[in-house]
């Protein structure tokens, strides 16, 4: 054998170590994974055709780029503070491009800005990722990282994985009560609306199991009465819309009932349950003990309390988004989105349950 065939041997040997000692690391990094709507949504969206998009500014403008990437905020979501937490890079939306290789090793954001639990929310929005498709993506996925580090190690980034995954809102804000007599408020009263959309939601949340999740955080909705969008159509003296707050008190503690019964029927705390509800009704009542100006009015749009329409470079934008607790009709600001954070990951049994994520991080470093 001649001296270039065993330096050309030497340095492909090389080249596998090193190559295998970038990708071993983050094999052994807890990956996250991101299911869900708007509120959680890094930018699939913008790799479709859409109405419901964040691609223009001022989108983004706190961003540390400070360009729109397709995020309903005005700096970071939900998904990127939790990623800034746990010590790990932010979750590529699972559309990019650039989410190849090593990176998708650090996990995948699969949401989808408009979705729900039923495929028939969002409708108006044309060519979303519904939440079964997200969760085929999810399958898709590991096939393409058991490519990379093979079947085992995928099952294993899986199963130790943090997955967050957000539903619900939008069944009652972008499909019942859309319009007047929407198909499903004449098909369904809400009482039995709400036990439906639990019943879905269960099927989705017992396939997530099925393909890997082992430490799901499930957010409950969000006080949806009292987004700025609501209160522009339904209130005139700023209070918040009674009949969807109604809807959040009816399909919350239902959701939490159910997560506890798969837990117990898994026999492990698989599903963790978020109070969104709580989080948000803290600072939405009592915005100045959080520092906030406003909690009723968006800092980004038109009409009564910015509430009408999308923000958009035409809109009324605020100066100081810090002093907004939402950003724009429906989504919090980045700090109102950092204290929502701040409770999952602290937060008393109020707030987080069974368990907060620092909890979570602290049992299952022992493991």
């Amino acid at each position: 054998m001649d001296k270039s065939s065993v330096f050309a041997g030497s340095w492909l040997a090389l080249g596998l170590v090193l190559a295998w000692a970038l990708v071993a690391p983050q094999a052994e990094a807890r990956a996250f994974f991101v299911f869900g709507d708007s509120l959680v949504d890094s930018g699939n969206n913008d790799y479709l055709f859409t109405t419901a998009r964040a691609d223009s500014p001022p989108y983004g403008i706190d961003y540390p780029t400070g360009r729109p990437t397709g995020r309903f905020s005005n700096g970071l979501n939900i998904p990127d503070i939790l990623s800034e937490q746990i010590g790990s890079e932010p979750t590529l939306p699972y559309l990019s491009p650039q989410l190849t290789g090593e990176r998708l090793l650090v996990g995948a954001n699969f949401a989808s800005a408009g979705i729900g639990i039923l495929n028939d929310t969002g409708i108006q929005f044309l060519n979303i990722i519904r939440i079964w498709k997200q969760l085929e993506y999810f399958q898709q996925y590991q096939q393409r990282v058991s490519g990379l580090i093979g079947v085992e190690q995928t099952q294993r980034l899986v199963n130790q994985a943090l997955v967050l995954i957000t539903l619900g809102g939008n069944d009652f804000v972008n499909n019942y009560y859309l319009v007047p007599y929407s198909a499903r408020s004449r098909q369904f009263s809400l009482p039995d609306y709400v036990r439906y959309l639990i019943s879905e939601y269960r099927k989705v949340l017992i396939r997530l199991f099925e393909l890997g999740a082992r430490r799901v955080l499930v957010t409950a909705t969000g006080p949806l009465g009292c987004v700025p969008a609501e209160l522009a159509l339904r209130s005139r003296t700023g209070e918040c819309a009674i009949e969807l707050q109604r809807a959040a008190g009816l399909f919350n503690p239902q959701l939490f009932q159910m997560l506890d019964g798969l837990n117990n029927e898994i026999g492990s705390q698989v599903f963790i349950g978020a109070n969104a509800f709580g989080m948000h009704m803290d600072f939405i009542s009592n915005p100045q003990a959080y520092g906030f100006a406003t909690s009723k009015v968006a800092c980004c749009g038109q009409g009564p309390y910015n509430g009408l329409g999308l923000c958009t470079v035409a809109s009324s934008l605020c100066p100081n988004r810090n002093l907004y607790a939402f950003w724009d009709a429906f989504h919090p600001s980045e700090r109102a989105n950092r204290i929502i954070v701040q409770r999952i990951l602290t937060g008393s049994t109020k707030y987080m349950y069974p368990m907060n994520l620092s909890t979570i991080m602290d049992l299952d470093s022992r493991i």
